[in-house]
């Protein structure tokens, strides 16, 4: 055999002999483009596919694959078989697969992942969606198109949520672990989870949903370019709480978080609704450390100057008073969003009275030792049965410590001291008391010596 057009043969450790078809290729490539038919054009590339595919000549090898799905472009079916057999070779180059899936990928989406619209034709539309099914079969299992298929599924995710099949979106999505691919950036990971986590929230697998969650770090969201992914990120996360674990103080971090990234914009439109829910939250949060520190650092803000009735909340809560229930402004408060929005606009309202509730009886606990029962009812506006009620709560939450005494009608609030307790500050008083008298006696002493 001559070895003009050959590049070298396999022998020991030599490198595979590549031949040249290139201009081969340009011949029959143009040739096919002419017939009328385009089977047989098909088939005429066929057979130079296999001859640059057995040469190792790559370049005319993807030109070929190319050449071939360009002609059958019009026909789904013999593009969709054309697809299968070039990419479903004996020893197929990956140039040439990664080629079949780059050139057919634009004909079905475009923008990186958003289906094309086919204006209402159902023919093309169906076309369209079996192709996209094609492609991501075609990249399932390899590494070097693991991106493309990552475009492929949320295209398909976005084809089966237009057809209302919001389950099967959500199904679709979590086959694909976008948080291992290398190959895509960190801004389409996030996008990726983000849509998992609306999808899943969508179906009402909320344990997914906590679990698609968890993939995303917070860290990421420290960069200013990430500040829109941001605020859906705690758009959805509070959405999650709203619907499935009722926490008011996370939805009040979640909400708070949504704040700070709001505040650059000179629209007080963007942020006001954020820290209105904020403050909402955060009053029917329980008592604790972490909410008292919230109410603190929020109270700092020159931004709570500008919304009066959040303001008056939080210096209500701040203070060491009794709150009057309902408040001056209970109306406005019920009529915000974070109340009136979804169907648990009565379960917020019975959370936001009982929060006043024990804020009165944890104040109470505070000037009281000991009261009778009926006097702090009268004082809190409450019947008996519900004050003793929410007191037994707080006890077993260990909010305050009481014990009720029915028969005498006595609420204990301090806490008995042990025989211990009550030596070591006995002991302690003494000590304070002999350290005056010693320090008294030395002064007097000084005062006689100087006079």
């Amino acid at each position: 055999m001559s070895n003009i057009g050959h590049s070298g043969r396999a022998a020991g450790g030599e490198l595979e002999e590549k031949v040249d078809y290139s201009k081969e290729a340009d011949e029959k490539i143009e040739e096919a483009k002419k017939m009328a038919n385009v089977e047989e054009g098909v088939t005429l590339l066929a057979a130079l596919e296999k001859k640059c595919r057995v040469g190792n000549d790559n370049p005319s090898l993807v030109r070929v694959c190319k050449a071939s799905l360009e002609l059958c472009k019009e026909n789904t079916e013999l593009l969709l078989t054309t697809l299968d057999t070039l990419v479903t070779r004996r020893s197929q180059k990956t140039q040439a697969v990664r080629a079949c899936v780059e050139t057919t990928m634009p004909w079905c989406i475009e923008d990186s992942f958003t289906p094309i619209d086919m204006m209402g034709d159902k023919a093309k539309e169906e076309s369209r969606d079996k192709l996209v099914v094609a492609l991501r079969d075609i990249t399932d299992g390899k590494i070097f198109l693991e991106g493309e298929r990552a475009r492929l599924t949320r295209a398909l995710a976005i084809i089966k949520e237009q057809n209302g099949d919001i389950g099967g979106a959500a199904d679709v999505l979590q086959e694909v672990h976008v948080e291992t691919y290398g190959s895509l950036s960190k801004k389409e990971k996030v996008e990726f989870i983000l849509e998992q986590m609306r999808l899943t929230l969508g179906k009402k697998d909320f344990v997914r949903a906590a679990i698609v969650a968890g993939k995303i770090s917070k860290k990421q969201f420290k960069e200013k370019s990430m500040t829109e992914y941001k605020i859906k990120y705690y758009t959805l996360l509070a959405e999650y709480h709203r619907s499935h674990t009722l926490d008011a103080l996370e939805l009040a971090k979640c909400y708070h978080e949504i704040y700070s990234s709001s505040t650059d914009t000179e629209n007080d439109e963007d942020w006001q609704p954020s820290l209105q829910a904020t403050v909402l939250f955060l009053t029917m949060s329980p008592h604790g450390n972490e909410q008292q520190d919230m109410f603190h650092h929020i109270s700092q803000d020159a931004n709570l100057e500008k919304m009066p009735p959040c303001d008056a909340l939080v210096k209500l809560f701040l203070k060491k008073e009794l709150i009057a229930y309902p408040l001056a402004n209970q109306a406005e408060i019920e009529s915000w969003p974070a109340f009136t929005e979804g169907d648990l606009a009565k379960h917020w309202k019975d959370v936001f009275h009982t929060r006043v509730i024990q804020n009165n009886i944890r104040i109470a606990s505070l000037y009281y030792r000991r009261i009778h029962g009926k006097r702090l009812a009268q004082l809190l506006r409450l019947p008996i049965e519900r004050l003793e009620r929410e007191i037994a709560t707080m006890v077993s939450d260990g909010t305050v410590y009481a014990r009720i005494d029915r028969p005498k009608d006595i609420i204990r609030f301090s806490q008995p001291k042990s025989p211990e307790a009550v030596l070591t500050e006995w002991s302690s008083n003494v000590d304070k008391l002999l350290h005056l008298v010693e320090t008294t006696t030395h002064l007097i002493s000084k005062e006689n010596m100087v006079s």
